[in-house]
């Protein structure tokens, strides 16, 4: 089966080179000038691998790395930029990039970084971000944002928020919570789920923010960006 690759770069003359190279070498090849048609192309389904620049215009390689991965989509992407400081690469791989090529480069070394890819098994890719609505949890940096305001958490509220987000839309039982963050097989006939909850929404959930944990009686809670 032949292979797609989607090229989001705004130079011409370079997106022409790669897609010629590229095609040579097999591959199926779309390319998109900006990060809006780059995102929606990205988005549509059957890509194999893109190749995306760092600075584009209407949507920065940044932002459409981001809406990619909170799409939950797993295709590996390899970032092309002129910006070679190590803190521009760690924010991309931060992102969710699975490589980083800075310009000039060869075409041989795009595409044997390419079929290095294309080989891993990204479908068991580990998140590193998890996000619900306006709130950002990055699991590299143990950090947390809601909007514009980092959110202070401790080790267990950071866990507790954690394990709720990556069951986003679900109810979690404190049964749940007791045996995935406490290690109890029991009932230990004490409200530290509710207290710890409480402090948790505190932080999270502002006076003029939409509330984002749910308390659903007789079962237990839910995180959830729904009105």
């Amino acid at each position: 089966m032949t292979r797609r690759i989607l090229i989001i770069e705004d130079d011409a003359e370079t997106a022409a080179y790669v897609r010629k190279g590229l095609e040579e070498c097999g591959f199926s090849v779309e390319t998109a000038a900006n990060g809006r048609d780059g995102l929606f192309l990205a988005t549509d389904g059957g890509v194999d691998a893109i190749i995306l620049d760092r600075m584009l215009p209407e949507l920065d390689g940044l932002s459409v790395l981001k809406a990619v991965r909170a799409a939950g989509m797993t295709v590996p992407v390899l970032m092309l930029t002129a910006m070679s400081a190590v803190d521009e690469r760690v924010r991309g791989l931060h992102a969710g990039a699975d490589d980083y090529l800075v310009k000039p480069f060869s075409f041989d070394e795009l595409h044997a970084r390419i079929e290095t890819l294309l080989r891993r098994p990204h479908e068991t890719r580990e998140e590193t971000r998890l996000v619900c609505g306006d709130l950002e949890l990055d699991l590299l940096t143990r950090s947390a944002r809601r909007a514009s305001r980092e959110i202070d958490l401790q080790h267990r509220e950071f866990q507790m928020l954690e394990y709720l987000m990556r069951r986003k839309g679900r109810v979690v039982t404190r049964t749940m919570l007791l045996e995935g963050l406490w290690d109890y097989r029991f009932d230990p006939q004490t409200n530290v789920i509710d207290v710890h909850i409480s402090h948790l929404r505190k932080k999270i959930d502002g006076t003029n923010e939409l509330p984002l944990i749910r308390t659903i009686r007789g079962s237990g809670y839910m995180i959830s960006a729904d009105a």
